[in-house]
């Protein structure tokens, strides 16, 4: 059992007095969870390590880069060389193109692709993009999704914005929000009322193909079939928010496992291995559009920084071995079974979603098909869980409405270890 936590408690009052909340980043407060952070002091492999002295196994992952895992020696070694050449330059470097090279040749709708900082860049820059395209002003998204923090997106959005219980956020402008339509996920019908009423003047349709942000939440059968065909019936763009899936479940992302091509698609979190990344991409005529190319405008001091191209070529280099996605499936498929038959044996309402190694677990009988049935899961119950865990050694997401990643550096034996935790948490949460 992991107990020792003042130095973590310590850590949050004192990160208090000069952040907002004590944190960078408003889910890890873990306020819905029902208790505080814990303040990580390293890491490597499976396994964080607080300032306490306590290992978890880490089903977060840096909430998705990590796919290799904590300090894979082979992107350690790539930001270090890297890191002894210069830390940032503000000008071209060879390792840019060659990223740009590995990202065009591995995402099937991705002819060009423009390097920024985070996911919340290349969405913001996408938008931007698809209004220049099509000369149109309104976006259509998805109950749940989100797609960062730009002021377009904040609109029952899902992920800390659902975490926190805030409705939207202040600060933006109603004038910007309304030219934003918020659908519910998976309902294709919804799309096409919404079209027929005013499909002239939707520039774009942006969606996480497989939803992250509201827990993992699977497309039903032919939804994003209907996505791009609708998209292009009205000369609309579709435009993939890969910024999770991206190289997460499969080499070319959700893309290449539905075999659907957007026209522009956001990337991040993976193509970084850790570091600071965020990319946007699509076919060549309309990213020309681009400057300095093109008109539209977006810039970065630090895009393409070089610890960042580095740490991304050096992962995806690895992800490209034979036999990669192959294991994650497979340990990813043993997991989420067994989770499931424990709770099934306690009687507890469970469900998990899963595809390849990203899922969520819901304490809920009913089947996850959207945000509304998302909400309907027990939150108090999750938090209940995710204290449990923790102090079992586990580290969960602090946040119901968030992705587990399992990643290549779990073993069976933490996969067993986390198991057994599991059992122990959900005999408790009958009492």
């Amino acid at each position: 059992m992991n107990n020792r936590s003042s130095n973590s408690e310590a850590l949050f009052v004192r990160g208090q007095a000069v952040i907002p909340g004590g944190v960078n980043s408003p889910v890890r407060a873990a306020k819905a969870v029902g208790t505080f952070p814990l303040f990580i002091q390293k890491a490597a492999g499976a396994r964080l390590f607080d300032v306490d002295g306590n290992s978890y196994l880490d089903y977060v992952g840096s909430w998705g880069p990590l796919i290799l895992g904590h300090a894979h020696p082979q992107v350690v070694e790539a930001v270090s060389q890297a890191a002894r050449q210069g830390t940032s330059y503000g000008a071209p470097t060879e390792a840019e193109i060659e990223l740009a090279e590995r990202i065009v040749a591995l995402v099937p709708s991705i002819e060009k692709v423009r390097l920024v900082n985070s996911g919340t860049e290349a969405t913001m820059s996408a938008i931007r993009l698809a209004r220049a395209y099509t000369q149109r002003l309104m976006i259509i998204k998805f109950d749940g999704c989100y797609h960062g923090h730009g002021d377009s997106f904040l609109i029952k959005a899902g992920s800390g914005v659902a975490t926190l219980g805030i409705p939207g956020s202040p600060g933006v402008p109603q004038e910007l929000a309304s030219l934003t339509l918020s659908l519910p996920y998976n309902d294709l019908e919804r799309v096409e009322e919404t079209f027929q009423k005013i499909g002239d003047r939707i520039a774009a349709v942006i969606i996480e193909p497989i939803a992250g942000n509201m827990g993992v939440v699977l497309p039903k059968p032919n939804f994003l079939e209907g996505l791009r065909r609708i998209t292009s019936q009205y000369q609309a763009l579709l435009i993939f928010d890969e910024v999770i899936t991206g190289f997460r479940v499969a080499l070319g992302g959700a893309q290449e496992r539905f075999q659907i091509i957007p026209d522009l698609t956001c990337l991040g979190k993976i193509i970084g291995g850790g570091l600071p990344v965020g990319a946007f991409g699509g076919k060549k005529e309309i990213m020309s559009f681009m400057a300095p190319e093109g008109p539209v405008y977006q810039a970065g001091t630090l895009s393409g920084n070089p610890l960042a191209t580095a740490a991304g070529l050096a992962t995806l280099k690895v992800l490209a071995q034979e036999g990669i996605y192959e294991q994650l499936e497979e340990k990813s498929a043993f997991f989420y079974n067994r989770l499931e038959a424990l709770a099934r044996t306690k009687e507890i309402p469970f469900k998990t979603t899963r595809i390849g190694s990203m899922g969520s677990i819901f304490f809920t009988g009913e089947e996850i098909r959207d945000f509304e049935t998302v909400l309907k899961a027990s939150a108090e119950t999750y938090g209940r869980f995710y204290r449990e865990m923790r102090s079992r050694g586990v580290y969960l997401a602090p946040s119901a409405f968030e992705a587990l990643f399992i990643s290549v550096a779990h073993s069976q034996k933490d996969l067993e270890q986390t198991l057994a935790a599991a059992e122990a948490a959900f005999d408790l949460l009958r009492k």
